[in-house]
């Protein structure tokens, strides 16, 4: 399963570079986040609009979600194993973004509508961190919002309710005014997700 995900990551980075409308090598200079970031891709239309529904079974956007720099993870409360370790990443680093005095917002947005209803993502929000904000939908919603970020993901068809899920596992760092800013792959430690977020939220904030 681990080579089956390095591979799903391998391709949407490719995706990602695709799609991006500048690089931080050739744009450098003109590039205001060019010291925080942890890819080599900056800018370009990843991120956009999305119609979701949260924990209270109310309809929300995008405008109304990320309100706050925020850590955005597309998974399913039923992964095995990347999505709970990745998301417990996630949380850390908003505690330790808390306790830098830095407010980060983690976005949990389900790929697994069929599952993963407001109420079972209400009690995953609950057990994993005070400030998740977990988002489900329809499958055309989820669609949507999974091809405006670019992400994989492609349900195993089993014939029971114990299917798997493939899917992608960056986390994309979106910012209020600015959109998506950059994407953090697995290996990316809590504290090294922390010191970067961190600079991208100073850097915002004199650019601003």
């Amino acid at each position: 399963m681990t080579k089956l995900y390095a591979g799903v990551a391998a391709a949407a980075v490719a995706a990602f570079l695709g799609a991006s409308a500048w690089y931080v090598i050739g744009n450098r200079q003109d590039d205001v986040f060019a010291d925080c970031r942890q890819s080599q891709v900056a800018g370009g239309d990843i991120g956009g609009p999305f119609t979701l529904v949260n924990t209270s079974g109310t309809t929300v956007t995008d405008a109304e979600v990320l309100t706050k720099p925020s850590l955005v993870y597309f998974g399913y409360t039923f992964c095995p194993d990347v999505c709970p370790l990745d998301m417990s990443r996630n949380v850390e680093a908003v505690d330790r973004l808390a306790g830098m005095g830095v407010e980060v917002t983690p976005v949990f947005i389900t790929i697994d509508p069929e599952r993963d209803t407001p109420e079972a993502l209400g009690d995953y929000a609950a057990n994993l961190h005070p400030n998740l904000v977990a988002l489900t939908g329809s499958e055309v919603q989820i669609r949507a919002a999974s091809q405006a970020y670019k992400t994989f993901y492609k349900k195993r068809e089993t014939g029971d309710e114990f299917y798997l899920i493939d899917h992608s596992t960056f986390t994309y760092l979106m910012l209020p005014g600015t959109g998506f800013v950059d994407f953090f792959r697995r290996e990316i430690t809590s504290e090294q997700m922390a010191e970067s977020v961190a600079c991208f939220v100073k850097a915002s904030k004199a650019a601003s």
